[in-house]
């Protein structure tokens, strides 16, 4: 099957329709972070949310780990999907989906070696979908996402045949290397950002490229 693909950190109205037009599966919208791009207000997250046609899927990327302010935030953004991009306590998954029932819920999960097996296999049934990423949430200043930079894809792949949930993956993609990509790990879906950029803009040409790609 060919992969899904959701493009994140969507800026504008503008660029959401863009992405849509190349085929794009999923949008990511990005609030505040403790560093990385693409960060807008919720009220832009909200009024792009609210502009995106069914079934295209809207992303809240949140660095929040409390229930209450996740939900919180959902609300006030109306996105139909909640990213979690830094670990949260093992309660909130539940608490979340009494709070917020029919929003989708996926965890992140920041690939830095064979611990991350393990830390996946423990949130998978949790969530509805998993999203391999190569952040640091360790680093003094964390590290959620938007780095640019690819992790060990042999990882990803084990984590993919193991998981019970869909898995995207994430991490320094662009359109030179993502067909290696969709070949070493089999995901269900990519995430790009940077990779089809241009000067902190959504490039459609590249964007095109990274579809063209893909097998």
């Amino acid at each position: 099957m060919r992969p899904r693909v959701k493009v994140c950190c969507i800026g504008s109205v503008e660029e959401a329709r863009a992405a849509v037009e190349c085929g794009a599966s999923a949008l990511g919208l990005v609030s505040a972070m403790p560093s990385g791009p693409g960060v807008i207000e919720e009220e832009l997250i909200a009024e792009i949310a609210a502009r995106v046609p069914p079934p295209v899927a809207t992303f809240l990327l949140t660095c929040a780990r409390d229930a209450d302010a996740i939900a919180a935030q959902q609300r006030r953004c109306r996105t139909n999907t909640v990213q979690l991009c830094d670990r949260v306590p093992a309660e909130v998954y539940g608490e979340l989906r009494e709070r917020l029932p029919g929003v989708s819920l996926v965890q992140v999960v920041h690939v830095t070696g064979e611990e991350s097996f393990e830390e996946a296999a423990g949130v998978a049934r949790r969530v509805d979908a998993l999203l391999l990423d190569s952040g640091r949430p360790d680093l003094a200043v964390k590290e959620l996402g938007g780095t640019g930079r690819t992790h060990d894809w042999r990882v990803s792949r084990r984590i993919v045949e193991s998981s019970p949930v869909p898995v995207f993956l994430a991490g320094g993609l662009r359109p030179e290397n993502v067909a290696e990509a969709v070949a070493a790990v089999r995901p269900f879906g990519l995430d790009v950002c940077s990779g089809v950029r241009t000067g902190g803009r959504l490039d459609a040409e590249k964007l095109k490229r990274f579809f063209a790609h893909i097998v």
